[in-house]
Protein backbone atom coordinates (compact mmCIF):
# COMPACT_ATOMS: atom_id res chain seq x y z
CA UNK A 1 0.00 0.00 0.00
CA UNK A 2 1.41 3.25 -0.90
CA UNK A 3 0.85 5.45 1.56
CA UNK A 4 1.69 9.44 1.34
CA UNK A 5 1.95 11.70 3.97
CA UNK A 6 1.18 15.38 3.80
CA UNK A 7 2.77 17.48 6.36
CA UNK A 8 1.25 21.07 6.05
CA UNK A 9 3.20 24.16 7.80
CA UNK A 10 3.54 27.34 7.83
CA UNK A 11 6.26 29.47 10.44
CA UNK A 12 6.84 26.29 12.67
CA UNK A 13 10.53 25.79 11.77
CA UNK A 14 11.31 23.82 15.55
CA UNK A 15 8.21 21.79 15.72
CA UNK A 16 7.80 20.64 11.89
CA UNK A 17 11.06 18.82 12.38
CA UNK A 18 9.73 16.89 14.86
CA UNK A 19 6.49 16.30 13.12
CA UNK A 20 8.78 14.72 10.32
CA UNK A 21 10.88 12.30 12.88
CA UNK A 22 7.69 10.92 13.87
CA UNK A 23 6.99 9.98 10.45
CA UNK A 24 10.40 8.68 9.35
CA UNK A 25 10.60 6.57 12.57
CA UNK A 26 7.17 4.60 11.46
CA UNK A 27 7.78 0.88 11.37
CA UNK A 28 5.55 1.14 8.43
CA UNK A 29 7.67 3.66 5.75
CA UNK A 30 4.98 6.12 3.63
CA UNK A 31 6.11 5.77 0.01
CA UNK A 32 6.62 9.76 -0.14
CA UNK A 33 6.95 12.32 2.33
CA UNK A 34 5.91 15.39 1.33
CA UNK A 35 5.98 19.21 3.42
CA UNK A 36 3.75 21.87 2.22
CA UNK A 37 5.51 25.23 3.40
CA UNK A 38 3.03 27.67 2.74
CA UNK A 39 4.87 30.95 2.75
CA UNK A 40 6.95 30.82 5.45
CA UNK A 41 9.20 33.79 6.36
CA UNK A 42 10.87 31.82 9.55
CA UNK A 43 13.86 29.27 8.95
CA UNK A 44 11.61 26.50 8.41
CA UNK A 45 12.79 25.44 5.24
CA UNK A 46 16.36 25.86 6.17
CA UNK A 47 15.45 23.63 9.05
CA UNK A 48 14.27 20.96 6.93
CA UNK A 49 17.32 20.66 4.92
CA UNK A 50 18.83 18.22 7.29
CA UNK A 51 16.23 15.34 5.93
CA UNK A 52 17.82 15.63 2.61
CA UNK A 53 16.24 13.86 0.18
CA UNK A 54 14.34 11.79 2.82
CA UNK A 55 11.51 13.88 2.09
CA UNK A 56 9.94 16.35 -0.19
CA UNK A 57 9.87 20.23 0.31
CA UNK A 58 7.23 22.32 -1.76
CA UNK A 59 7.24 26.00 -1.01
CA UNK A 60 4.06 28.35 -2.40
CA UNK A 61 2.55 31.58 -1.78
CA UNK A 62 0.54 31.61 1.99
CA UNK A 63 -2.69 30.36 0.98
CA UNK A 64 -4.09 28.75 4.27
CA UNK A 65 -3.82 25.48 5.50
CA UNK A 66 -6.73 24.41 3.43
CA UNK A 67 -4.89 25.25 -0.01
CA UNK A 68 -1.58 23.68 1.22
CA UNK A 69 -3.20 20.29 2.01
CA UNK A 70 -4.69 20.48 -1.28
CA UNK A 71 -1.72 21.07 -3.27
CA UNK A 72 0.19 18.27 -1.48
CA UNK A 73 -2.99 16.00 -2.36
CA UNK A 74 -2.58 16.56 -6.21
CA UNK A 75 1.05 15.85 -5.70
CA UNK A 76 1.26 12.89 -4.03
CA UNK A 77 2.09 9.47 -5.94
CA UNK A 78 0.76 7.12 -3.30
CA UNK A 79 -2.94 5.59 -3.54
CA UNK A 80 -3.20 6.91 -0.27
CA UNK A 81 -2.81 9.75 1.67
CA UNK A 82 -2.15 10.79 5.73
CA UNK A 83 -1.97 13.95 7.39
CA UNK A 84 0.10 15.32 9.47
CA UNK A 85 -0.13 19.10 10.80
CA UNK A 86 3.25 20.27 11.45
CA UNK A 87 2.79 20.81 15.57
CA UNK A 88 1.53 17.15 16.13
CA UNK A 89 3.32 14.29 16.08
CA UNK A 90 2.70 10.16 15.58
CA UNK A 91 3.58 6.95 17.13
CA UNK A 92 5.98 4.61 15.60
CA UNK A 93 3.27 2.07 14.75
CA UNK A 94 0.41 4.23 13.21
CA UNK A 95 0.82 4.27 9.88
CA UNK A 96 1.42 0.38 9.67
CA UNK A 97 -1.74 -0.11 12.20
CA UNK A 98 -3.81 1.87 9.71
CA UNK A 99 -2.50 -0.24 6.55
CA UNK A 100 -3.23 -2.89 8.65
CA UNK A 101 -6.76 -2.14 8.90
CA UNK A 102 -7.50 -1.67 5.63
CA UNK A 103 -6.07 -4.37 3.96
CA UNK A 104 -8.59 -6.73 6.79
CA UNK A 105 -11.17 -4.20 5.32
CA UNK A 106 -10.75 -3.19 1.80
CA UNK A 107 -14.19 -1.50 2.22
CA UNK A 108 -12.96 0.82 4.20
CA UNK A 109 -11.88 4.49 2.30
CA UNK A 110 -10.79 6.42 5.28
CA UNK A 111 -10.06 5.51 8.83
CA UNK A 112 -8.44 7.23 11.78
CA UNK A 113 -6.81 6.83 15.56
CA UNK A 114 -7.36 7.73 18.48
CA UNK A 115 -5.18 10.78 20.05
CA UNK A 116 -3.66 12.04 22.74
CA UNK A 117 -4.06 16.17 23.78
CA UNK A 118 -1.11 17.73 25.61
CA UNK A 119 -2.14 21.43 26.41
CA UNK A 120 0.59 23.68 27.45
CA UNK A 121 2.67 20.79 28.31
CA UNK A 122 -0.14 19.53 30.56
CA UNK A 123 -2.00 16.19 29.42
CA UNK A 124 -5.70 16.72 29.22
CA UNK A 125 -7.94 14.05 28.98
CA UNK A 126 -10.93 14.88 26.09
CA UNK A 127 -14.71 15.00 27.31
CA UNK A 128 -16.92 12.59 26.57
CA UNK A 129 -18.57 14.33 23.77
CA UNK A 130 -15.20 14.14 22.43
CA UNK A 131 -14.97 10.29 22.17
CA UNK A 132 -14.60 8.96 18.17
CA UNK A 133 -17.04 7.36 16.89
CA UNK A 134 -16.84 4.55 14.00
CA UNK A 135 -18.86 3.35 11.09
CA UNK A 136 -21.22 5.75 10.40
CA UNK A 137 -20.31 8.65 12.49
CA UNK A 138 -22.49 11.73 10.19
CA UNK A 139 -24.89 12.40 12.78
CA UNK A 140 -23.08 12.18 16.22
CA UNK A 141 -20.30 14.70 14.11
CA UNK A 142 -23.22 16.95 13.35
CA UNK A 143 -22.33 19.16 16.93
CA UNK A 144 -18.45 19.39 16.41
CA UNK A 145 -15.76 17.87 14.83
CA UNK A 146 -14.56 14.15 15.62
CA UNK A 147 -11.73 13.53 13.03
CA UNK A 148 -8.30 15.20 13.47
CA UNK A 149 -6.91 15.34 10.16
CA UNK A 150 -3.32 14.65 12.21
CA UNK A 151 -5.27 11.12 12.57
CA UNK A 152 -6.58 10.36 8.95
CA UNK A 153 -5.99 7.89 6.16
CA UNK A 154 -7.84 8.56 3.20
CA UNK A 155 -8.03 7.11 -0.64
CA UNK A 156 -6.31 9.48 -2.48
CA UNK A 157 -8.85 9.22 -5.43
CA UNK A 158 -11.57 9.91 -3.05
CA UNK A 159 -10.14 12.91 -1.39
CA UNK A 160 -9.62 14.78 -4.70
CA UNK A 161 -13.04 13.39 -5.95
CA UNK A 162 -15.32 15.30 -3.39
CA UNK A 163 -13.17 18.52 -4.02
CA UNK A 164 -10.64 18.20 -1.01
CA UNK A 165 -10.61 21.10 1.70
CA UNK A 166 -12.62 23.46 1.14
CA UNK A 167 -10.49 26.72 1.32
CA UNK A 168 -12.56 29.22 1.70
CA UNK A 169 -13.30 27.98 5.35
CA UNK A 170 -10.18 29.71 7.63
CA UNK A 171 -11.42 27.11 10.55
CA UNK A 172 -13.82 23.98 10.75
CA UNK A 173 -12.20 23.04 7.13
CA UNK A 174 -11.95 19.55 8.80
CA UNK A 175 -15.35 19.80 9.69
CA UNK A 176 -17.01 20.16 6.37
CA UNK A 177 -14.78 17.79 4.53
CA UNK A 178 -15.13 14.64 7.20
CA UNK A 179 -19.50 15.45 6.78
CA UNK A 180 -19.41 15.48 2.77
CA UNK A 181 -17.86 12.15 3.59
CA UNK A 182 -19.30 10.38 6.15
CA UNK A 183 -22.75 11.35 4.89
CA UNK A 184 -22.01 8.31 2.31
CA UNK A 185 -19.13 6.73 3.58
CA UNK A 186 -18.10 4.58 7.16
CA UNK A 187 -15.07 5.87 8.85
CA UNK A 188 -12.96 3.55 10.36
CA UNK A 189 -11.26 3.47 13.68
CA UNK A 190 -7.96 2.37 15.76
CA UNK A 191 -9.42 3.85 19.18
CA UNK A 192 -5.55 3.57 20.33
CA UNK A 193 -3.40 6.85 21.09
CA UNK A 194 -1.33 7.06 17.87
CA UNK A 195 -1.11 10.76 17.57
CA UNK A 196 -0.06 13.16 19.88
CA UNK A 197 -1.80 16.51 19.65
CA UNK A 198 -0.31 19.66 20.97
CA UNK A 199 -2.35 22.41 21.67
CA UNK A 200 -1.93 26.00 23.49
CA UNK A 201 0.62 27.64 21.26
CA UNK A 202 -0.67 31.23 19.97
CA UNK A 203 -0.89 30.33 16.29
CA UNK A 204 -3.26 27.74 16.49
CA UNK A 205 -6.46 28.51 13.95
CA UNK A 206 -8.76 27.31 16.63
CA UNK A 207 -7.49 30.24 19.23
CA UNK A 208 -7.57 32.75 16.39
CA UNK A 209 -11.14 32.55 15.38
CA UNK A 210 -13.93 33.63 17.60
CA UNK A 211 -16.88 31.87 17.25
CA UNK A 212 -16.24 28.96 15.96
CA UNK A 213 -19.84 27.70 15.35
CA UNK A 214 -19.84 31.00 12.62
CA UNK A 215 -17.94 28.52 10.28
CA UNK A 216 -19.63 25.10 11.11
CA UNK A 217 -23.25 26.93 10.25
CA UNK A 218 -21.32 28.05 6.65
CA UNK A 219 -20.90 24.13 5.84
CA UNK A 220 -24.20 22.96 7.39
CA UNK A 221 -25.85 25.31 5.04
CA UNK A 222 -24.30 24.21 1.84
CA UNK A 223 -24.50 20.69 3.02
CA UNK A 224 -28.33 21.07 3.06
CA UNK A 225 -28.30 22.58 -0.32
CA UNK A 226 -26.42 19.66 -1.63
CA UNK A 227 -27.43 16.39 -2.87
CA UNK A 228 -25.27 14.30 -0.70
CA UNK A 229 -28.62 14.02 2.46
CA UNK A 230 -30.98 11.49 2.73
CA UNK A 231 -34.28 12.75 4.54
CA UNK A 232 -33.31 11.19 8.07
CA UNK A 233 -29.92 13.32 7.84
CA UNK A 234 -31.26 16.55 6.07
CA UNK A 235 -33.73 17.01 9.56
CA UNK A 236 -30.89 15.72 11.52
CA UNK A 237 -28.60 18.72 9.81
CA UNK A 238 -31.47 21.53 9.90
CA UNK A 239 -32.17 20.27 13.98
CA UNK A 240 -28.04 21.45 14.47
CA UNK A 241 -28.16 24.35 12.37
CA UNK A 242 -31.16 26.00 13.62
CA UNK A 243 -29.77 25.15 17.56
CA UNK A 244 -26.55 26.57 16.30
CA UNK A 245 -27.65 29.67 15.04
CA UNK A 246 -29.94 30.52 18.42
CA UNK A 247 -26.88 30.28 20.01
CA UNK A 248 -24.65 32.56 17.85
CA UNK A 249 -27.83 35.08 17.73
CA UNK A 250 -27.85 35.35 21.49
CA UNK A 251 -24.62 35.83 21.83
CA UNK A 252 -24.73 38.60 19.06
CA UNK A 253 -26.89 40.40 20.90
CA UNK A 254 -25.19 40.09 24.20
CA UNK A 255 -22.18 41.93 22.58
CA UNK A 256 -24.65 44.55 20.76
CA UNK A 257 -24.15 42.79 17.27
CA UNK A 258 -28.03 42.97 16.46
CA UNK A 259 -27.50 42.99 12.32
CA UNK A 260 -25.64 40.27 12.80
CA UNK A 261 -28.30 38.29 15.54
CA UNK A 262 -31.01 39.07 13.08
CA UNK A 263 -29.12 37.43 10.23
CA UNK A 264 -28.53 33.68 12.45
CA UNK A 265 -32.21 34.08 13.34
CA UNK A 266 -33.36 34.32 9.27
CA UNK A 267 -31.38 32.00 8.65
CA UNK A 268 -32.66 29.52 11.17
CA UNK A 269 -36.09 30.48 10.17
CA UNK A 270 -35.52 30.11 6.30
CA UNK A 271 -34.52 26.69 6.88
CA UNK A 272 -37.05 24.99 9.68
CA UNK A 273 -40.00 26.70 7.13
CA UNK A 274 -38.19 25.55 3.98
Amino acid sequence: MRVTVIIPTHNRGRLVVRAVESVLAQTYAPHEVIVIDDGSTDHTVGSLARFGDSIRVESRTHAGVSAARNYGAALADGDWVAFLDSDDEWRPEKLERQVALHGERPDLEVSQTGEIWIRDGVRVNPCKHHAKPQGDIFLASLERCLVSPSAVMIRRNLLIGCGGFDESLPVCEDYDLWLRLSSRLPFGLIDEPLVTKYGGHRDQLSTRYWGMDRFRVRSLRRLISSDLLGEDQRRAVIDVLGRKCAVLAKGARKRGRDDDAESYEQIAAGVVDG
